[in-house]
């Protein structure tokens, strides 16, 4: 949606009027995931994407009919067969299931570079109604009922703090039980979020650090490295980072530690007690998800008797970190540990079964 606002501008100062249609949900393969979304003005001109080509040229016809008032704005299914499918490099065909309405009364925050969600009527009472929340304002708009605004504000916060988009099913007031659904006239409703990029910090200038760096901005992480050394912090060794910082890790922890979440990652690839103990110390007073320790079980051993030293022996605390990092994949290089993090990083975000060096025993490398 941010995308396509320069040129809805546009059109709209020349007296165009523009429809909006948004990927909703989709069953099977889907080229582009829920969230995407493409523009029509009356002239029949397109900006954004749906389907990667698939069914742009259907999607234009039914946004064309809602702008002539031929149609209602509604949900349309499409489904592209395995050929088509193929064609923007998936396997298989589906169906994907677009919201497409005239573009009018979007909250103008949504041009705004911070978290925020948009909550769409898709289907029920009052299509098209809808519901603004950013973190720390008050919500604009409203469905239709102060109670199902409230418990969708509920549910918009956390899909916000996962950075998920997709549709939810309420009843008229914000009923969510099967067995209260099953009694009233379900409301279906679009939660479109829109999450800064998860974070990573790496802690350690060292080899490891630019193929860590690079797996993760692969993955969309914003990426951060940092090491009090500014011979080994440069801009030179490590271009593909966000950002290097020169800095203790307890300094940048106080400035910015507030700023990680659930969806956020720490890494500490130093081996040096007095650089990765007090990284492990500011990142277990944060809410980030993942902690990573690098190391030999030997050398992480000596670190759990410094970490006891500074108060840090809790099992909840010390169930945190993943220590040795990453899944074990038998990987040697950088590059191939960089993926060993990466994927155990996945597997415990996804919830997926996954083998951890930190559940195994024996060496580390075969």
């Amino acid at each position: 949606m941010r995308e396509l606002l320069d040129d809805i501008d546009r059109w709209q100062a020349t007296g165009n009027r523009v429809a909006i249609a948004r990927v909703v949900d989709i069953e099977g393969s889907g080229p582009r995931l829920p969230g995407a979304a493409m523009a029509v003005n009356e002239q029949g001109e397109v900006a954004g994407s749906v389907s990667g080509g698939c069914v742009e040229g259907a999607v234009v016809g039914e946004a064309l009919a809602i702008l002539r008032g031929d149609a209602p704005p509604r949900v349309v299914s499409f489904g592209y067969s395995d050929d088509e499918a193929f064609a923007v490099g998936l396997t298989c065909g589906g169906t994907i299931r677009l919201f497409i309405e005239p573009y009018a009364d979007f909250p103008a925050a949504l041009r705004d570079e911070r978290p925020m969600a948009l909550a769409t009527i898709v289907a029920g009472p009052q299509v098209g109604s809808k519901l603004f929340v950013a973190p720390g304002d008050a919500p604009v708009g409203s469905l239709g009922d102060p109670e199902l605004d409230r418990i969708v504000t509920r549910d918009m916060v956390a899909e916000l703090d996962a950075g998920r988009s997709g549709v939810r099913h309420y009843g008229p007031h914000g009923e969510t039980t099967p067995e209260d659904l099953h009694e009233t006239p379900i409301i279906s409703v679009f939660v479109e979020s829109w999450a800064p990029a998860p974070q990573m910090w790496i802690f350690g200038a060292v080899d490891f650090t630019a193929a860590l760096a690079k797996a993760a901005k692969l993955l969309g992480h914003r990426v951060t490295v940092c090491d009090a050394r500014e011979v080994f912090a440069t801009r030179r060794r490590f271009p593909m980072a966000d950002e290097v910082v020169v800095s203790w890790p307890d300094a940048l922890f106080e400035r910015r530690g507030a700023t990680l979440g659930e969806r956020d990652a720490v890494c500490i690839l130093t081996h040096d007690p007095k650089f990765d103990v007090p990284a492990i110390r500011g990142a277990l007073a944060t809410g980030v998800g993942y902690i990573g320790v690098m190391g030999s079980r030997r050398t992480h051993s000596t670190r759990l008797e410094r970490l006891a030293e500074v108060g840090i022996d809790r099992p909840e605390q010390l169930a945190r970190l993943h220590a040795p990092i990453g899944l074990d994949i038998g990987a040697r290089t950088p590059e191939e540990t960089a993926i060993s993090i990466c994927a155990e990083m996945i597997a415990r975000r996804t919830g997926r079964a996954a083998t951890s060096l930190r559940d195994t025993a024996g060496p580390i490398h075969s």
